[in-house]
């Protein structure tokens, strides 16, 4: 599996995104890790060294699934929070990240519904 999302289906994504004016990466490294915890301070700089951008719980099952299915997979991912490397800011509670994914989710559902149009 040496690329696990499909690059059309991520230039949808990305496109569709971008011309709703929303802030995106068109390319980020992902980590799944078995959730659901926060990573431990070492944990996190250890999957920064990784070169990960992005650490969450649930997409490489997902991907993995889709990838010998013969399914295109992308994913649409809200950044809530900076993992535990980052010093100089509160460490990140269930309730802060649900309150970022809260604000943002309208924004989500605005791109999905962008992106079946254009399937």
């Amino acid at each position: 599996m040496p690329d696990p999302f499909d690059e059309k289906l991520r230039n949808i994504i990305f496109r569709k995104a971008t011309d709703l004016g929303y802030p995106i990466h068109k390319q980020a490294t992902v980590i799944t890790i078995e959730g659901p915890r926060f990573s431990t301070r070492a944990e996190s700089r250890m999957y920064r060294s990784w070169g990960a951008d992005i650490v969450n719980m649930s997409t490489a099952p997902e991907a993995a699934l889709a990838n010998e299915a013969g399914i295109p997979y992308a994913a649409l991912a809200i950044s809530t929070d900076y993992d535990s490397w980052r010093e100089d800011s509160s460490h990140a509670t269930w309730e802060d990240i649900l309150k970022v994914f809260n604000s943002r989710i309208s924004e989500v559902k605005q791109v999905l519904a962008q992106i079946i149009l254009a399937m």
